[in-house]
């Protein structure tokens, strides 16, 4: 179960289940590319003050299970995960932008809900069992 944290006059505890898809659903997340993926998000949720509780990518999505604060917002951490984590990816790994014309990596869609105490058991399973080799 989540962690009941508290700020300065509030108490919370939120969790967002998070998923988006390379562009054109393309499968470049292989051949580390993934773990590096992997160790870059961390990294910008850590400078950005959220915690990845939970993460697994498949060779064309990305899956996610985030804790933060109430003061942050949707939009601007899938901003931060997407925008940052695709300029570093393209600098490490200039072969990408072969394969994903115009410069994107991801498509800029995605998909997020909210987590329960109800359901964070079942979305942590269900997010450790993508890529199952």
């Amino acid at each position: 179960m989540s962690e009941i944290k508290h700020g300065r006059g509030y108490v919370y505890s939120i969790q967002y289940h998070i998923v988006w898809c390379v562009k054109y659903r393309h499968k470049v997340l292989l051949n580390g590319v993934d773990k590096r993926l992997k160790e870059m998000l961390c990294q910008i949720a850590s400078d950005n003050n959220f915690e990845i509780v939970e993460i697994k990518s498949d060779s064309d999505h990305v899956h996610l299970l985030v804790e933060c604060s109430p003061q942050r917002a949707i939009p601007s951490i899938i901003k931060a995960l997407k925008g940052v984590s695709a300029r570093l990816l393209f600098k490490e790994f200039p072969q990408l932008k072969k394969k994903l014309w115009g410069g994107n990596l991801w498509n800029p869609s995605y998909f997020v809900a909210t987590v329960s105490e109800n359901t964070e058991s079942q979305i942590r399973q269900y997010i450790q069992n993508q890529k199952v080799k």
